[in-house]
């Protein structure tokens, strides 16, 4: 797809992050866009910073509250994309929206694991299901699904488990893969592309946090102190010595390097990702430290999950995540 302008994308998790990023980029392109999030204060926040930057006249940019874990509500998302956008059909499907938690099997309980990966995994899955015909009625299509270098690495380092959210990320990855094929057979004007992002600064430890806790405040409630003290204690650190404001602060701090001391910016990565759309590959690797551990890997396999092999990557890339 060589031009974006006059065509309709959805964006899911477009109220932050690489979602708010590919959002802006779009409409600076004049594409019109639907966006759904389960925040509207931070959907506003996307559409404000789309409308200071000027938005062509007639341009259609619409937010939409949706859970994409949930069928019903992406069915119900879909519905009134139709209706505000007054179309049958769209162009884009960015399934982008995800969150972290339920890192351990152990530690962390079956609510939280499933959440992420039902979020993950099932947000990729409920959405493509939902848009499909819509994009089939287009002229061209492309479904663009992130994963990430945990889609093919399912850790975050020899610290911390990580297998709820990897997991869905290997689904993500298995599924666009596979989907080459049947859209080669079945529908051949849409195009796929699998995402496979590295460290990107988001607000992703925060959000997650939020999401999975149901407090919508960035100040810690006792079940958010509770999560983290269970991820905490997951990583094999003794959490009796430490108070909740030890607690609050070392989340704080996560959030903070996360955001902060990521090498690649949700911005950078969202112009990756276009330009990728552009370029019409299927595989989409976002950001230097994607790169190189990619090469790792294949060239490592068996050793993708020692302690050496993790110390010598985050030097060589400058990771600090899972550190």
């Amino acid at each position: 797809m060589k031009d974006f302008a006059g065509k309709t994308a959805v964006v899911t998790g477009g109220g932050s992050g690489m979602g708010r990023e590919l959002v802006r980029q779009l409409v600076a392109e004049a594409c019109n866009v639907a966006m759904c999030d389960l925040s509207a204060p931070a959907m506003a926040e996307t559409h404000r910073l789309c409308e200071a930057a000027g938005l062509p006249q007639g341009l259609r940019v619409t937010t939409h509250i949706a859970d994409v874990s949930d069928a019903a509500q992406v069915e119900r998302f879909r519905d009134e994309v139709a209706e505000r956008h007054d179309t049958d059909k769209i162009h884009l499907l960015f399934n982008n929206a995800g969150i972290s938690g339920g890192g351990s099997m152990i530690a962390h309980g079956r609510d939280e694991w499933e959440r992420t990966f039902n979020v993950c995994w099932g947000g990729v899955y409920n959405c493509a299901r939902a848009f499909l015909p819509m994009l089939q009625r287009a002229e061209e299509g492309h479904i663009v699904n992130t994963s990430s270098v945990n889609g093919f690495w399912a850790s975050i380092g020899p610290r911390v488990p990580h297998t709820a959210y990897s997991a869905a990320k290997f689904a993500v990855k298995g599924f666009t893969e596979a989907l080459i094929t049947d859209l080669r057979i079945n529908a051949p004007h849409i195009k796929c592309s699998v995402v496979m992002p590295g460290h990107i600064g988001t607000s992703i430890p925060l959000n997650s946090r939020k999401i999975q806790s149901g407090n919508q405040s960035d100040a810690m409630d006792a079940t958010q102190i509770a999560q983290a003290r269970a991820r905490i204690a997951s990583m094999g650190r003794d959490v009796s010595d430490l108070s909740d404001d030890d607690v609050r602060k070392t989340v704080a701090e996560r959030e903070r390097r996360f955001l902060e001391e990521a090498p690649t910016s949700a911005a950078q990565a969202a112009t990756i990702i276009l330009d990728g759309v552009n370029a019409d590959p299927w595989r989409i690797l976002v950001g230097e430290d994607a790169h190189r551990l990619g090469d790792l890997v294949r060239r490592s396999p068996e050793q993708a999950y020692d302690v050496d092999f993790f110390e010598r990557f985050a030097r060589e890339a400058g990771w600090r995540v899972g550190c």
